[in-house]
């Protein structure tokens, strides 16, 4: 990789190919079904459980979305009745380290953005 160097045109063109990618990756059962995945393999219904709140039609959406985009595998289980086990490739795996940092801030900030939020509709108010 060349050594980074500042201009106006690469840094829109790299703007846009970020926005590109984050687009793929940054909604937020993304985050959180590669964030499950991350700790081991799992079938459908343990990551709809661990997750809590996801539809079925919305789980089923994103892991096929993973699927295409490289970031997720699904391996048919020689089991009755036949069964489907999610895994993160090897390309998601270089997700895990930033995934955990936004994980753990959200946990470390959640209650000041509430607060904020509730000051700013106070005040709105």
């Amino acid at each position: 990789m060349a050594p980074y160097t500042y201009s106006e045109d690469s840094a829109l063109s790299e703007l846009i190919e970020v926005r590109q990618v984050l687009d793929k990756i940054a909604d937020k059962w993304t985050i959180l079904i590669l964030t499950v995945l991350c700790e081991k393999p799992a079938r459908f219904n343990d990551i709809k459980r661990r997750l809590g709140g996801i539809t079925h039609k919305a789980l089923s959406d994103a892991l096929k979305r993973l699927e295409r985009l490289g970031l997720v595998t699904r391996t048919v289980l020689p089991t009755q009745p036949i069964g489907v086990e999610y895994a993160i490739t090897p390309v998601a795996i270089s997700l895990r380290a930033p995934f955990r940092q936004l994980y753990d801030w959200a946990l470390l900030n959640s209650e000041a953005l509430n607060e904020a939020q509730t000051a700013y509709d106070e005040a709105r108010t």
